[in-house]
């Protein structure tokens, strides 16, 4: 089906597209290739074709060439070897900000979570969203390690879909601020060992949560799709 008339640019394509990977609108497995996406745009293949390459770097799917695009499986069980792997790479860039303590840096950090401003909004937006995911990339740069940023990066790009699930009412993003602003309270108090546990378990509980809603919505969506499939049938 042809979307309605309207400037169609890479960045709008992708970003319809990514809501609908994380909407689970685009079922994991599914394949999508330009030459569709094109004809529903009412576009050329080029911009429909950078906003593959972008979902692709970011992880959201998998380019398969001459077969088209896959959107990305959702694997519980190699998802949490991601969040291990996360774990792992977070507490030991607190451990190496402990040589040298940034603190006017934390200090920005820790009033930009302010549970008391809630400066990025209560909605679990999606500015909200990259907000949460930065703030944890912000706290392993200030270790100073590149390639530990990097590495936290790339599996950032891993989990992102079920991270962001992960977010979906007012509580969780309330509970997020908090947890943001207090790791950050420990480190400027120089009790990096309190900031580590914190930073674990804050860490956990998102993993839990995340994984929690990720296959309640697989389910429905598995559901629904189930459904149309029959009434087509019919």
């Amino acid at each position: 089906m042809t979307e309605a008339p309207g400037k169609w640019t890479a960045d709008r394509i992708y970003q319809k597209l990514r809501l609908g990977i994380m909407n689970l609108e685009l079922y994991p497995g599914s394949r999508v290739t330009e030459t569709e996406l094109a004809q529903r745009y009412g576009v050329s293949r080029t911009p429909v074709r950078e906003a593959l390459q972008r979902l692709a770097v970011e992880g959201y799917l998998t380019v398969r060439p001459k077969h088209g695009c896959y959107i990305r499986q959702l694997d519980v069980f190699e998802l949490a070897e991601y969040y291990d792997a996360r774990v792992g790479l977070e507490l030991e860039g607190l451990s190496l900000m402990g040589k040298r303590i940034p603190y006017r840096e934390v200090a920005q950090l820790a009033e930009d979570w302010n549970p008391c401003r809630v400066v990025y909004g209560v909605e679990g937006s999606e500015e909200f969203k990259d907000a949460e995911e930065s703030f944890h990339i912000r706290l392993a740069e200030l270790c100073g390690n590149s390639v530990l940023v990097q590495y936290l990066r790339d599996v950032n790009d891993h989990i992102r879909i079920v991270r962001r699930l992960g977010l979906p009412d007012e509580d969780s993003v309330l509970k997020t601020y908090q947890e943001h602003y207090e790791i950050c309270q420990r480190i400027l108090a120089d009790d990096l060992d309190g900031a580590a546990t914190m930073l674990r378990t804050h860490i956990h509980e998102s993993q839990a949560k995340s994984r929690e809603v990720t296959l309640a919505q697989l389910e429905s969506r598995r559901r629904e799709r189930a459904l149309t499939a029959k009434s087509s049938s019919e």
